[in-house]
């Protein structure tokens, strides 16, 4: 896995946390029978309480093939932002934290530093780039990067430098850092599950 892209799933923001279980069902049930995609798109979801979810099925620590950033699912994970952050909304600093923690061990797994850039070969006319076109991203980018859209939010979208540096220092990438990058808490259940 190569990079990341960071997305909002574009529903409310006033949620309870222990209601965001019904939030996904109504994400799955809109992106398999409305959209027809077999499974969610985004292989992780993070609620404003900083909780992880896997998404797409397949296993927390494997490279699965979302469908969540057109032209650029083979080679990244597609992290979803549960809300919707438009200019001005706050982004809850436990969100921020769980999908810098999250990003920084994906990216862990293959070598990557969140703060690098990274060359992505769209598969598809409808991305930004036309398919087979080569380009540049930062290692964790939002979802308008790759794709004519305003997700993640502006408010999100403004926060990626500080996450990218969150996301470093897990891995041990700045002075202050961490002695590496861990799978978050929140995955651990999951990743050994998949063992």
């Amino acid at each position: 896995m190569a990079a990341v892209f960071i997305h909002h799933t574009d529903t409310p923001n006033d949620y309870a946390c222990a209601d965001v279980p019904r939030t996904l069902r109504n994400l799955y049930t809109g992106q398999t029978r409305d959209q027809r995609w077999g499974d969610l798109g985004y292989n992780f979801l993070v609620d404003k309480c900083g909780t992880i979810y896997e998404g797409r099925a397949g296993g927390a620590d494997r490279p699965v093939i979302g469908s969540h950033t057109i032209g650029f699912n083979q080679g990244t994970a597609g992290i979803a932002a549960i809300g919707t952050f438009g200019k001005g909304t706050p982004v809850p600093a436990a969100m921020e934290h769980a999908i810098a923690a999250l990003a920084a061990w994906k990216l862990s797994l293959r070598g990557i530093d969140p703060t690098s850039k990274v060359r992505l070969t769209s598969t598809n006319d409808k991305s930004r780039y036309a398919k087979g076109t080569s380009a540049a991203f930062d290692a964790i980018s939002g979802h308008r990067d790759g794709y004519a859209t305003d997700c993640p939010g502006e408010a999100l979208f403004a926060r990626l430098p500080a996450i990218r540096a969150m996301a470093a220092g897990l891995q041990g990438r700045s002075p202050r850092a961490s002695s590496g990058a861990e799978l978050p808490t929140a995955l651990q259940s999951l990743h050994r599950g998949s063992q």
